[in-house]
């Protein structure tokens, strides 16, 4: 089930309705219902994969418990080692299976050997990355002696399987939204006005504006070869804002359903193209992400409290793996490869730390240096997706290739144009709300609300008009293949 389908418009409501019919009687027929409804939801694509769900809860819940009673060390780490090889032995075989076999028999071929491994037809779990990752976090936490684990499977099984952010986060921390679960969740007419105008924000990004670029990156993408250097620069533009809306809209309508049941969860994404450097773009993108990776990867490996080549190479290993974490495909390990350049740089000479705070802070517009320094990071972001949306590594060196040529300075040229000057536009409206809204959670949270009532409603009803009008179907969300 995907948020922006029919069936979910059925399914919310109904659950919604359910989940606050119980709020008086039990926390725990509560916690049951989510349960029950993520399970359902998860489902209603492959009800076969609830098993890998079951399993990684069902593990963890365990190993946490038998933790805290063990207090010989060694055991403890045995115990800890038993829950990663089992989490991330699933994911390694569902989502890399078949790209180690090709890799491990092209490495042998190489050297004249040929080794014929046997390819399987697999189907990736949607979802598997996230909540592999959220029960591993939970795992890791206990060990560490920073988190007590609970003795309430069904909280557990909740926060595990917890629907608006099941498929595709944001990873959610046991101590963030685990002692949620044992809370009594009082009604809150406010905080449901506030959820449904971020749902409405996420509906708005994902299919107006997500899902048409899509159609422009898709088609240019598709047929690089066809078009001119300039071309090919519009279609990396379009998938950059395709990837930024389509699974930052996710993240928005996700923390919006889950505000209607009483839940807080984590902010995702913090207006990642109004960075003015790479590291402040990493510290405002996929934030449940990134700061997962800093936690359980980079730390432990020292962080920054090494010398500056081992910082360097802790660096590079957290790049290249989150790149490996989306997907099995060189293109992504690359991609994180290039990232890490991009970083290193900033980290040599201490300005990773530089831009903190929002930019343009209590401004309207931006200085100069500020926004040459946006579009200059904005510029090197983009140049890094076409390796995220290209194919294999030949269509991007090719992708590459169509770019750099005389043709980069002509007028960008390809079917259905006029429509696609439409989405433009549209884009550039979608920025300046985002511009506006930035020092916020999201950028609908405050945008109108000083505004006369029937101004405001007219501007939900507006983005409700467009939703409709520019509605191409039920597109998935991108980052459900990761």
């Amino acid at each position: 089930m995907i948020f922006n389908s029919i069936d979910f418009a059925a399914f919310l409501p109904i659950v919604f309705a359910l989940y606050w019919a119980l709020s008086k009687k039990s926390l725990k027929l509560q916690n049951a219902l989510i349960v029950s409804a993520s399970y359902f939801f998860y489902a209603w694509w492959d009800w076969r994969f609830l098993s890998l769900i079951l399993i990684s809860t069902t593990i963890d819940y365990t190993i946490g418990i038998l933790l805290i009673k063990q207090k010989n060390k060694a055991k403890r780490k045995r115990l800890l080692w038993l829950s990663i090889i089992i989490n991330i032995g699933l994911l390694s075989f569902f989502k890399y299976y078949n790209f180690f076999i090709e890799n491990f028999s092209a490495a042998f071929s190489f050297f004249g050997t040929e080794i014929k491994g046997d390819f399987l037809y697999i189907i990736l779990p949607i979802g598997i990355s996230f909540y592999t990752f959220q029960t591993l976090s939970y795992t890791i936490d206990i060990y560490r002696n920073k988190l007590k684990p609970t003795n309430d499977f069904i909280a557990f099984s909740a926060f595990v399987s917890f629907f608006p952010q099941l498929v595709a986060g944001p990873i959610e921390r046991a101590t963030n939204l685990l002692p949620q679960f044992y809370q009594k969740r009082e009604f809150n007419y406010t905080k449901i006005i506030d959820g449904l105008r971020q749902i409405l924000w996420g509906l708005f990004k994902k299919i107006v504006i997500a899902d048409n670029c899509a159609k422009y990156a898709n088609l240019i993408f598709d047929n690089s070869g066809d078009y001119s250097g300039s071309t090919l620069v519009l279609g990396a533009f379009f998938f950059t804002f395709q990837i930024y809306a389509d699974f930052s809209g996710y993240s928005d309508i996700a923390i919006g359903t889950s505000r209607l049941f009483g839940f807080n969860l984590k902010q995702n994404f913090a207006f990642p193209y109004f960075s003015r450097d790479v590291a402040e773009f990493w510290r405002r993108w996929h934030i449940s992400l990134t700061t997962w990776f800093r936690d359980y990867i980079y730390i432990p490996l020292g962080g920054s409290r090494v010398g500056t080549y081992k910082n360097i190479r802790n660096i590079f290993i957290i790049f290249i793996v989150s790149g490996f974490w989306h997907g099995a495909n060189w293109t992504f390990i690359v991609w994180g490869g290039l990232n890490a350049i991009y970083f290193i740089p900033l980290l040599i000479f201490k300005k990773n730390r530089k831009h903190i705070d929002i930019v343009a802070k209590n401004k309207n517009c931006p200085s100069l240096k500020e926004f040459l320094l946006m579009v200059s990071t904005f510029s090197l972001t983009m140049f890094t997706w076409i390796l995220f949306r290209a194919e294999n590594i030949l269509h991007a060196k090719n992708y590459f290739s169509g770019i750099f040529t005389p043709s980069l300075f002509t007028i960008p040229d390809f079917e259905d144009l006029k429509r696609a000057s439409i989405i433009l536009l549209l884009v550039v409206i979608f920025i300046g709300i985002e511009w506006k809204g930035r020092a916020q959670l999201y950028a609908l949270e405050k945008f109108g609300l000083n505004w006369r009532k029937p101004i405001r409603y007219g501007m939900y009803y507006v983005m409700i008009l467009l939703i409709i009008l520019f509605n191409i179907g039920e597109q998935e969300f991108i980052y459900f293949q990761f």
